[in-house]
């Protein structure tokens, strides 16, 4: 044996002595990452406030709990129900609850690893032998063999490789629990954003069916007008043109507002045809005012998304320990006990009793490198793992930055947009006024009323901005399931 060889031996000589002495398992023993450092989402002074000119004000603060129904700080009932409703029928959610069962229900039987295994045989047969077999002459004879026995076997858990797939198998429990978690939390944050954007919708529909009867009106009156000699035929046309821009901008928010009613019915469970969204207006959701903002060294044990990474960084980590110890010596005891019979009733005659006991002592040698290389690709794994569960927390910072932005910069176009409209509507009836009165042209109420419909439109698309913003916030916080009571938490 060359000198590498048997220092390559040695070492797992030594390696193996040291784990049985120690009682260690094989592998690294897993701790969980370290919070990062920071203290803040955003350089400089992050925002404490954000006001609107409507008088609606966001305030940020580490002391404010995220609750659990977060969706409930809308003030929405109809809201409520719908997320209640999809809670109960939601298709995504039952698949994620029965994957987390599944998860379970393995590590159960990965408990079976720490015991014995027991059997009892039973068997009957007819055989023919030949002293022949035996070296001996004399006729062949045909007989009868019923035996029954015990037999228990136990695989010692030298190196810990089992206490590894077992410790493997419940990180890949918590794998699923978190991931049924964060299905949950984007099932409710789905439920509300498209309930919202649904809302915002019909809102710019009503506001646009308001400007298309005042179009109406002034081309009615245009028309009255030219009638009487006093307006070009022109301005009716032009008027008339205008009427079918703005009835032309109604299907399509109408068909995005079916399309959000369509999907409500799909997270809820429901074939769109047998269901209906509640009907929810805009102006009815209540913007919440008092926002929580956890803490970085919070937020990277609340994420569900983060909490997935962490556990398969676990699993990776399990896995090396297992890969480990394939490469270290197994130890098995075994034992059997049971009677043989030529017939069934002799069964209970000492005269047939057998037994065995041993143990089994198997070394890993030589296999071509397969162990080894296979415990440097745990490795890599694991590294790997390492690698994705760092990103994650990355992108969930980042999540949380612009979010926080998003709100800074939402109450401003909230502001800008509502000083906009009110200058609009009144440029507008100043124009039409005058319009009426013979002062203004038809190019001057044109321009008066696509700027008003444009500016009421862009209104009402920031404040259904800003709401589905907070729902961001409360999503990139993590959704506040560690908040839940215990007992409904169980029900989900």
């Amino acid at each position: 044996m060359c000198t590498s060889a048997r220092s390559d031996v040695l070492r797992r000589a030594a390696c193996a002595l040291a784990l049985v002495l120690g009682g260690c398992a094989a592998g690294p023993d897993f701790v969980r990452p370290a919070a990062p450092a920071t203290t803040q989402y955003l350089p400089g002074t992050p925002p404490a406030e954000t006001a609107a000119g409507d008088g609606a004000r966001q305030r940020f603060s580490a002391e404010t709990a995220l609750t659990a129904e977060w969706w409930t700080r809308f003030g929405s009932a109809p809201l409520d129900a719908t997320v209640a409703e999809a809670l109960a029928g939601n298709r995504t959610l039952a698949s994620a609850r029965a994957t987390l069962e599944q998860s379970e229900d393995a590590l159960r039987a990965g408990y079976g690893l720490y015991m014995p295994h027991v059997g009892v045989d039973l068997a009957a047969s007819r055989q023919r032998a030949s002293p022949l077999r035996f070296g001996q002459s004399g006729p062949a004879s045909i007989f009868n063999l019923f035996t029954l026995s015990g037999t228990v076997g136990y695989v010692v858990d030298l190196f810990g490789g089992a206490r590894r797939e077992v410790e493997s198998l419940r990180a890949s429990a918590d794998v699923e629990r978190n991931t049924l978690r964060a299905a949950y939390l984007a099932l409710t944050a789905n439920v509300v954003e498209t309930s919202i954007a649904r809302a915002g919708y019909q809102a710019e529909i009503a506001a646009t069916r308001t400007s298309i009867g005042a179009a109406a009106e002034r081309l009615k009156l245009a028309q009255t007008q030219y009638q009487a000699g006093t307006t070009a035929y022109a301005s009716v046309m032009s008027l008339k043109s205008e009427l079918a821009n703005l009835e032309a901008t109604l299907p399509p928010l109408q068909l995005r507002a079916d399309q959000a009613g369509h999907l409500l019915a799909v997270l809820v469970g429901k074939v769109p045809a047998d269901w209906q969204p509640p009907e929810l207006a805009l102006s009815e959701l209540t913007l919440p005012e008092e926002l929580p903002l956890s803490l970085p060294s919070s937020l990277v044990r609340q994420r569900p998304d983060i909490l997935i990474a962490e556990a398969r960084l676990h699993v990776a980590s399990a896995e090396v320990g297992i890969a480990t110890a394939n490469l270290l010596p197994t130890l098995t005891l075994s034992g059997s006990l049971g009677r043989d019979a030529a017939v069934w009733s002799d069964l209970r005659n000492s005269n047939g009793r057998i037994w065995s006991g041993g143990a089994d002592l198997s070394v890993p040698v030589f296999e071509g490198g397969q162990a080894w290389y296979g415990r440097k690709a745990a490795v890599d794994a694991y590294r790997a793992a390492r690698a994705d569960y760092q990103q994650v927390v990355l992108t969930a910072f980042e999540q949380v930055a612009d979010t926080l932005r998003a709100l800074e910069h939402d109450a401003e176009l909230v502001r800008d947009n509502g000083e906009a409209r009110a200058a609009a509507r009144d440029a507008l009836a100043l124009t039409d006024a005058n319009y009426r009165a013979g002062i203004a042209d038809y190019l001057a109420l044109m321009t008066a009323t696509q700027a008003a419909q444009g500016a009421e439109v862009a209104y009402l698309g920031a404040i259904a901005q800003r709401l589905q913003d907070t729902v961001a916030l409360y999503v990139a916080l993590g959704g506040g399931w560690w908040n839940a009571d215990p007992a409904a938490q169980a029900a989900r």
